[in-house]
């Protein structure tokens, strides 16, 4: 789509692909907005240019900017999608009932970071005008496209406000995440947990100890192209055994390693001088992100080990104040992580499947609440 002046408030939007982009100029406004290291353009631009979300597999880039006088106002990455993969905000059944009625919901427009459920800004704007004019701007290109809908994952508050001042439907999801209360060190993080609770822990720790099973952490440019490899190995494995082949490609983690070490720790599991497991972390303004993880070997609670207490004793030790744990889980907090209510914000063209949704999701909603009620009932945290 070539650069069009927009009359109502003199932006010129443009689409295009991330690799299309000004890097610099994307990256000054994500950090304007808050910053993410999942939203900096090597993030967005290697999942394009790796093959992993790209035209081919379903993800056909549409990044859409604003610009007034050669400066860009704002921006979002924007695909149009054959499919509902890679989302973890489910609508499956949306595109049933479409089906069901003889209607087409693919291709649908989506706003959000490829195959990455972390929370953060998506509307990247200079200012609340800027952004609203973002959300007006995408609609109306949706419009002009004639998709069936517009979904904005893991949205930020400022995202919600804007999205929700613009008409869009809410829903919303629960993620689980620890927060550092400042402690000393791993044993002082265990005495705040209920006596139980601390128990299984430190059962669950000697297990993997008694094994023979030890750790090393790999920082930045010290994870290694050898550390690297052996990561996608495991990584490929986990999903292979799973019935599916990886979303992401081995060039996308050579594109990180090249472009983003500073993001990334990797927590690789060793028994008798061989690696056996690993879990990659992100890593970004005093926040750790659970990302992948994957086992060569079999060890007997090895994966809590390596998904939980390793990062959370790294957290502790670095002094980062939050772990996120990525979506859905309730086993998660029974390692302290507790719940967090994520929101998504929808468009849908139809009338009549908009007013379906929008019921769907006032019932859904209560259900959402009345689960969080009853998760924080469970909190594993010793009460005084």
């Amino acid at each position: 789509m070539p650069e069009v002046p927009d009359p109502s408030n003199d932006y010129v939007t443009r689409v295009c692909a991330a690799s299309e982009l000004d890097a610099g100029a994307w990256d000054a406004l994500l950090q304007h907005a808050g910053g993410s290291p999942f939203m900096r353009h090597a993030y967005l631009a290697a999942m394009e240019d790796s093959g992993s979300a790209a035209p081919d597999n379903g993800w056909g880039p549409q990044f859409l900017t604003l610009s007034r006088g050669g400066q860009l106002q704002a921006a979002c990455p924007l695909y149009l999608k054959g499919h509902s993969y890679g989302e973890y905000v489910f609508d499956w059944a949306w595109a049933n009932a479409y089906e069901q009625h003889g209607l087409r919901y693919y291709p649908k427009a989506l706003t959000a970071v490829p195959f990455t459920p972390v929370p953060g800004p998506r509307l990247l704007a200079r200012n609340a005008e800027a952004r609203a004019a973002l959300v007006r701007a995408v609609l109306g290109y949706c419009k002009q496209k004639k998709v069936s809908s517009w979904h904005l994952l893991f949205a930020d508050d400022e995202d919600v406000a804007a999205c929700s001042e613009a008409g869009l439907m809410l829903r919303h999801t629960v993620q689980f995440h620890w927060s550092n209360a400042g402690y000393a060190d791993f044993d002082a993080f265990l005495g705040g947990l209920a006596q139980e609770k601390r128990k299984k822990i430190r059962q669950e720790r000697r297990k993997v100890a008694e094994a023979g099973v030890t750790f090393r952490h790999a920082e930045g440019r010290a994870i290694t192209k050898a550390d690297w490899d052996f990561f996608y190995r495991c990584y490929e494995r986990t999903y292979l055994e799973h019935g599916n082949p990886p979303y992401l490609t081995r060039d996308f983690f050579r594109r990180m390693a090249h472009h983003m070490p500073e993001n990334w720790l990797l927590l690789i599991a060793e028994r008798g001088g061989r690696p056996i497991a690993c879990s990659l972390i992100g890593i970004g303004d005093g926040v750790a992100y659970g990302r992948y993880w994957g086992a060569l070997e079999r060890v007997d609670c090895l994966h809590f080990e390596a998904c939980y207490y390793q990062p959370l004793e790294w957290c502790i030790a670095n002094r980062y104040t939050r772990f996120e744990g990525g979506a859905q889980g309730e086993h998660k907090m029974a390692r302290a992580l507790m719940p967090v209510k994520t929101t998504s914000a929808h468009w849908l063209a139809h009338p009549a499947f908009a007013d379906a949704v929008e019921k769907f999701l006032e019932r859904e909603g209560r259900g959402i609440e009345g689960y969080m009620e009853h998760l924080e009932a469970r909190s594993p945290f010793r009460q005084e």
